[in-house]
C-alpha cells in the first residue's frame, strides 16, 4: 500500500513536471517536515521543562532484589524501582505496563532486577520468571512427604519443626473429606511463587487447595465412581506408577495394577517396599523384600495403606484411564534408561527378568 505521502506525489495525479528535478524537490520537503518535526519536539522539551529524558536506556547492570508487597499496585511497584534506581522515574515503567496486558499479572514477592533499567526493560525482566527463581517453591512430580517438607523449608526459610507440626496436625489442612486426614500424596506437584511472609501452614493448605483444583479439574471423584474404585485409591495407584515408571509407560503400568488386583494377585512392586525401608532404591535384595510392614506389596495383597508421594496430573489421569490390555507384570529391562517391558503371562516375563540380569552382568 501506498504512503500519504506517495499519494501526493504520484506521477498520474500531477501534471508532467517541467523540470528533471521532482524527486530532489521531493526529498527537500520531507527532510524539511522532519525538521520541523525534531524542532517541535526539542522545543516542547525546553518549554516544559523535561529536557533531561525520564528513562534509562538499556537493561541495565548489577544486581538488586525488590520487594512487592501484597495489594501493591503498578503505581507503588513504580515507586519501589525508582527508590532503588531500577528505573528512573514512574513513567518510564507505567507507560510500558500500559501497552503490555501482562503487567496486570505482576504478583507480590521478590524480584531480582538490575540497576539503571528502562522501564520497558524492567516490566520485561519481572514478567519473566527468572527474576523470580529465589522465591519459588518448585515440587517435581512423586516427591515423599519428607522430601516435600525438607524443600519448602529450605525454599521459605522457615523451620522444618513448623512443617512438620502442620502435617502432625492434618485436619488443619484443606484435604477433601476422603482423605480422612490422611496428608500423604495431596501436597501437589507444582511451582508456587512465595511472598516472604507465608507461615508453614499457609504454604501447605496452598498445596493441598492446588491438588483439590488439579482433582476438580480432571473431575477425579466422579470418574473414581465410574471406575469402581475410591478416589483415594486412585491417588494411591498413581503413586505407584509415578515411582515406578516414565509417563510414557504410566497407562500400561496402571492397567497392570487393576488387572493384579481384579486377579487377587499381590503387586510386588519395590517402590513401596523402598518406601517402608525409608530409601529411594529400586533395586531391592532379598532381606529388604521380606521387611514386615503394611507397604510391603510382595507380603501383602492389595494396595499400600497410603500414597507413597504425590503424584503429578499425568499420573492421575493415567490411573483414571488405564490402559486396555492384560498385561500382569512389567521389568524395567535397562535400569539406567528406565525402558520398561510389559508382559501378559509369566513365562513371558522370566524372559525379562533375564534380559534384566543380562543387562546388569553387561554393564556392572
Amino acid at each position: 500500500m501506498m504512503s500519504t505521502l506517495d499519494d501526493l506525489f504520484t506521477a498520474g495525479d500531477l501534471p508532467p513536471s517541467r523540470h528533471k528535478r521532482t524527486w530532489g524537490r521531493y526529498t527537500v520537503v520531507s527532510a524539511l517536515a522532519f525538521g520541523l518535526i525534531v524542532l517541535g519536539f526539542f522545543t516542547f522539551q525546553l518549554l516544559s521543562g523535561t529536557s533531561e529524558p525520564n528513562d534509562y536506556v538499556g537493561s541495565g547492570t548489577g544486581s538488586v532484589v525488590i520487594t512487592v508487597s501484597r495489594g501493591d499496585s503498578l503505581t507503588a511497584i513504580a515507586g519501589e524501582l525508582v527508590d532503588a534506581n531500577v528505573i528512573k522515574s514512574k513513567d518510564a515503567f507505567l507507560s510500558a505496563a500500559a501497552l503490555n496486558e501482562e503487567s496486570t499479572r505482576i504478583g507480590p514477592g521478590k524480584y531480582t532486577l538490575k540497576l539503571e533499567m528502562s522501564g520497558s526493560q524492567a516490566l520485561a525482566l519481572m514478567l519473566d520468571p527468572v527474576s523470580r527463581s529465589s522465591s519459588r517453591l518448585v515440587l517435581p512430580e512423586g516427591l515423599r512427604m519428607s522430601q516435600t517438607l525438607k524443600i519448602a523449608s529450605e525454599t521459605s526459610g522457615l523451620p522444618l519443626n513448623d512443617f512438620e507440626a502442620v502435617i502432625e496436625s492434618p485436619s488443619d489442612l484443606p484435604l477433601p473429606s476422603w482423605a480422612d486426614s490422611r496428608p500423604q500424596g495431596f501436597m501437589f506437584p507444582a511451582t508456587y511463587d512465595l511472598v516472604g511472609d507465608e507461615s508453614a501452614q499457609a504454604i501447605l493448605d496452598t498445596l493441598v487447595l492446588r491438588f483439590n483444583q488439579a482433582s476438580a479439574d480432571i473431575s477425579l471423584e466422579q470418574r473414581a465412581a465410574a471406575l469402581g474404585v475410591s478416589p483415594y485409591e486412585v491417588l494411591t495407584i498413581a503413586s505407584l506408577i509415578q515411582a515406578e515408571l516414565l509417563p510414557a509407560d504410566f497407562a500400561k503400568g496402571a492397567a497392570v495394577i487393576y488387572n493384579r488386583l481384579k486377579a487377587d494377585m499381590p503387586l510386588q512392586f519395590d517402590s513401596t517396599v523402598s518406601y517402608a525401608l525409608g530409601i529411594q532404591e529400586l533395586q531391592l535384595d532379598s532381606e529388604q523384600l521380606a521387611v514386615d510392614s503394611p507397604y510391603n506389596t510382595y507380603e501383602n495383597k492389595g494396595l499400600p495403606p497410603t500414597p507413597i508421594n504425590s503424584p503429578g496430573e499425568a499420573a492421575l489421569e493415567a490411573a483414571l484411564s488405564p490402559a486396555k490390555g492384560k498385561w500382569l507384570y512389567f521389568v524395567a529391562v535397562n535400569p539406567d534408561t528406565r525402558e520398561t517391558k510389559f508382559a501378559k503371562n509369566y513365562d513371558r516375563f522370566l524372559k525379562l527378568k533375564a534380559e534384566y540380569r543380562d543387562y546388569l552382568a553387561n554393564n556392572s
